[in-house]
């Protein structure tokens, strides 16, 4: 009876086989790249040595993080709306803290109108998992002088014994074997200890620097626990079997994520914590030194947009002369009033009686023309108000004949 037969080892061998059928594209393209930065690297190193190997681990590193930057712009963008939405959530659990289901549908609507997801700063490391799967499947076999794929077929022999300090790198710290079996558990010991404080720190400082205070409680706080923590010990624990070179991946893959949080905390932190505070404080340094104003474009201050509110009042100021309506132009303008005062004279005789005569108001305007005026341009201003003087002459008349008589 052949092991086939048993039917537990039959689903067995049948879920390696669709493993394996999965997988096959990853591994093609880790050799690829492996092969690829090889040759690169054999320009200039020994191809059979093990620092050209361990560069191209290096180089593949680079690549694969380099295809996970936008996934890195969206964790970076989903962290800082979980950290925003905290104070909402608080009152959420506040709300709904007595019934645990309505309070998870409340959550999730507020994620989903936020556009929010709570696990997007785990998706590099799950993405890059099957990565670190591939290449730990084609270390492993071509310790054993295997591989996966033909593109690795002619350089297996030089990849399983290539060495860096002594050690291969396709062997493990609990299956070293050979003459260098201890140098090869002293490498594996110094990249394990600075693959994890790499992972730790990088993950402590975003908790310490771009976190606000609310921001360290609640289901986002227990999420960045468990990445502090638990992903460091897995990685400690797990570290012992992987190859030297799994163990180059994610140290160059470790260092990469600490460069770029630690450019992205600096140039673009969070609103309320410790790096946003430092980024104001260098802001209003440089300002100082270039003898500008302290707050002048800091963020989050009111000089900040000065030049906005600047631009928006002009246009409210050149539509003033517009508000003004034609009718109290007239009555305010002086050659209005002097227009007005000349038809009441000329249509007196429809001017009610109790308001004043329209004669009066000429002649005082005449008698203040006079003073002003030169003696010259006396009969100039005299001539503006011909009915005026007619009436006054035919009071005169009248009051001749009434005599004579």
């Amino acid at each position: 009876m052949t092991l086939l037969a048993i039917p537990g080892l039959a689903v067995w061998d049948g879920i390696v086989d669709l493993f394996n059928t999965v997988m096959t594209p990853l591994y093609w393209a880790v050799s690829a790249l492996l092969v690829g930065w090889h040759w690169l690297l054999g320009q200039v190193l020994d191809p059979n040595g093990g620092w050209a190997w361990a560069l191209s681990i290096a180089g593949l590193t680079i690549v694969i993080r380099t295809l996970l930057i936008p996934l890195f712009v969206r964790q970076i963008r989903s962290s800082r709306n979980m950290q925003l939405l905290q104070p909402k959530m608080k009152e959420l659990q506040k709300k709904y803290g007595h019934d645990r289901e309505k309070l998870g549908q409340e959550m999730m609507k507020l994620y989903k109108e936020t556009g929010t997801n709570p696990f997007s700063s785990c998706l590099p490391l799950l993405l890059q998992s099957p990565i670190f799967l591939a290449l730990f499947r084609v270390l492993d076999y071509a310790s054993k002088g295997k591989t996966h794929s033909s593109i690795m077929d002619p350089h297996v022999q030089s990849l399983q014994h290539a060495k860096i300090f002594g050690a291969e790198i396709s062997q493990t710290f609990l299956k070293a074997n050979g003459d260098g079996a201890g140098n090869v558990k002293v490498v594996a010991i110094v990249l394990i200890i600075l693959m994890t404080a790499t992972m730790f720190t990088t993950q402590l400082q975003l908790m310490r620097k771009n976190m606000p205070k609310e921001a360290l409680t609640g289901q986002a706080a227990q999420m960045q626990k468990i990445m502090l923590y638990v992903f460091p010990i897995f990685f400690l624990v797990g570290g012992f079997n992987f190859p030297i070179g799994v163990l180059i991946y994610w140290f160059v893959s470790n260092v990469w994520t600490m460069g770029q949080q630690f450019y992205v905390i600096r140039r673009n932190p969070a609103p309320g914590t410790p790096a946003y505070d430092a980024m104001q404080a260098r802001k209003r340094e440089s300002n100082l030194r270039h003898g500008r104003s302290a707050d002048e474009g800091v963020p989050g201050t009111a000089d900040e947009g000065t030049d906005t509110e600047t631009t928006d009042r002009r246009p409210a100021q050149r539509q003033q002369p517009k508000r003004q309506s034609r009718s109290d132009r007239k009555t305010t303008g002086p050659a209005g009033g002097g227009a007005a005062a000349a038809n009441n004279g000329q249509t007196s005789s429809s001017t009610p009686e109790d308001a004043p005569r329209p004669q009066d108001t000429p002649n005082k305007t005449q008698a203040g023309a006079a003073k002003k005026q030169p003696a010259g341009k006396k009969g100039t201003g005299a001539k503006r108000q011909p009915a005026a003087k007619s009436a006054a002459q035919k009071k005169a008349a009248q009051k001749r004949s009434g005599g004579s008589r």
